[in-house]
């Protein structure tokens, strides 16, 4: 899968993130973080911050946090594939 979502269960930011995927039809793999941002690891090494949700799209070679960044890039590059 070439597009990986970075989020926290209950997270409003996440949850428009993955409706806005959805909707475009987007497919998606997502990876559940810890609640206690000492725990992100992951969400550390590949965005170089803890926050979430973030979206790495392989292909493309893009990594982006800020749900209304991820957004603008689901429905004006995601979407429209």
């Amino acid at each position: 899968m070439s597009i990986t979502l970075y989020a926290l269960d209950g997270c409003p930011y996440c949850e428009k993130v993955h409706d806005a995927l959805e909707a475009g039809d987007v497919e998606y793999e997502t990876e559940w973080v810890e609640a206690l941002h000492s725990e992100r690891n992951e969400v550390k090494r590949v965005s170089g911050q803890r926050s979430v949700p973030v979206l790495v799209d392989d292909e493309r070679g893009v990594t982006m946090n800020e749900s209304d960044n991820i957004l603008r890039y689901v429905e004006e590059t995601l979407a429209a594939t």
